[in-house]
């Protein structure tokens, strides 16, 4: 059925590449909540967040958004509901699978509320407590998410088309078909978001924050340091037309 429409919203550790996405589409999407509170405890990553996905924008468009870092909080409970007038949240996104944090989504929960756990554990034991007592009398429900279908990919892909949504939010990384190896192998050590891959060039995987970087040798990196710094470090259509025309064929 989707969220409460006009209601609220709770993203918790949300300022990765699926709640980066999650940010953008619930300022953006018909159906809108009337405020969404977004927390993690990585203070560069929610600056970033809150970069692109402006407080200001979100008003422009109906909807009161809120950044929290929730690591040095003592009572985050009680601050993000001070944030919801006092209120606990109609929807909570859980995209982490961390056990204090499933359990804070528990907890900040409201009457009829739904939790949506949209993040995979590699753990197969992985467990958090959930008030069982709310699901009976307050009607709490929860779903996992692991993944759209087809219509959810048809609205996504029409929402980008028409510049509504946003996915270059979620790229931190581009590089060339022979990176794809190491990459893969290593890519629950690298950080940062979704790797970008051109098949037929001849790239290592870079950061687009270390651009500028590895543009001190290399002309190719200078200048798509240049385009990026322009277009609020994000990988933009400038920088994708000069890497295709300049960068090494694979």
């Amino acid at each position: 059925m989707g969220i409460k429409e006009g209601g609220s919203v709770a993203l918790l550790a949300s300022v990765g590449p699926m709640g980066m996405g999650a940010i953008d589409y619930a300022m953006h999407a018909p159906r809108r909540p009337s405020r969404v509170v977004v927390t993690d405890i990585d203070p560069a990553r929610l600056s970033r967040a809150a970069s692109i996905f402006t407080v200001e924008e979100a008003k422009r468009n109906g909807v009161e958004l809120h950044y929290v870092n929730t690591k040095d909080i003592a009572d985050p409970i009680a601050h993000l509901k001070a944030l919801n007038g006092g209120k606990l949240f109609d929807d909570v996104f859980v995209f982490a699978p961390v056990k204090p944090v499933v359990e804070m989504g528990d907890r900040l929960l409201g009457p009829d509320g739904c939790l949506n756990f949209f993040a995979g554990p590699t753990d197969t034991a992985f467990s958090a407590s959930f008030n069982f007592y709310d699901v009976h009398y307050e009607s709490h429900h929860l779903v996992g998410t692991s993944g759209g279908n087809t219509d959810d990919i048809k609205e996504s892909l029409e929402m980008m088309a028409d510049g509504r949504l946003n996915p270059v939010a979620m790229i931190t990384h581009v590089g060339g078909l022979d990176s794809v190896p190491e990459t893969t192998i290593k890519l629950d050590k690298i950080p940062g978001g979704k790797k970008l891959i051109y098949t037929h060039k001849k790239l290592p995987l870079v950061a687009l924050v270390d651009f500028e970087e590895k543009g001190k040798t290399d002309p190719l990196y200078a200048e798509l340091a240049r385009i990026v710094r322009k277009n609020n470090m994000l990988w933009c259509k400038e920088a994708e037309d000069y890497l295709l025309k300049h960068a090494p064929e694979i």
